[in-house]
């Protein structure tokens, strides 16, 4: 663990200045999961929801969220995000759901790629909340990164 790079040398909040950086390839994967009962899982995979194809829609919703990061969050810088992949896969409990957020810049998109799984996560929440109200949603985190200074990172 280093220094905090968000804060400057009186320890106040400050953006990052990475003009200095190369542009390369940088890549991250973020997920999570929404728990859901059985019942509801069938109306998800049967487009049986009152509301309409939440698949479809929380999809769409992540790559919305990737794009909208530097606004959610006061430190991030707008990147030109060069590529979003929101999957959304049905399990026997949950919704695994994983963003991949791709840029050429000179700073990841980790924050774009788990930004993109909550969003993703949270309109699906949105999407079955009137027919489920005990929703989790589980374990979001940076699954893989890679490009830039600090390489390549998996999770384990």
């Amino acid at each position: 663990m280093g220094e905090l790079s968000h804060l400057d040398d009186q320890g106040a909040a400050r953006m990052v200045d990475v003009s200095a950086k190369p542009e390369t390839e940088r890549v991250a994967t973020a997920g999570c999961r929404v728990v859901l009962a059985p019942e509801t899982l069938e109306l998800l995979a049967s487009a049986g929801l009152p509301k309409g194809d939440a698949l479809a829609v929380a999809r769409v919703a992540g790559i919305m969220g990737a794009k909208r990061t530097p606004d959610l969050i006061p430190l991030c810088h707008p990147l030109p995000i060069t590529g979003v992949e929101v999957d959304l896969a049905l399990e026997a409990d949950a919704v695994r759901v994983t963003a991949t957020v791709r840029t050429t810049g000179r700073t990841g998109v980790e924050m774009e790629a788990l930004t993109a799984a909550a969003t993703a996560a949270l309109t699906l929440y949105d999407m079955v909340k009137g027919v489920q109200r005990d929703v989790r949603v589980e374990d979001l985190r940076l699954l893989a990164k890679r490009g830039g200074r600090s390489g390549e990172y998996l999770a384990t």
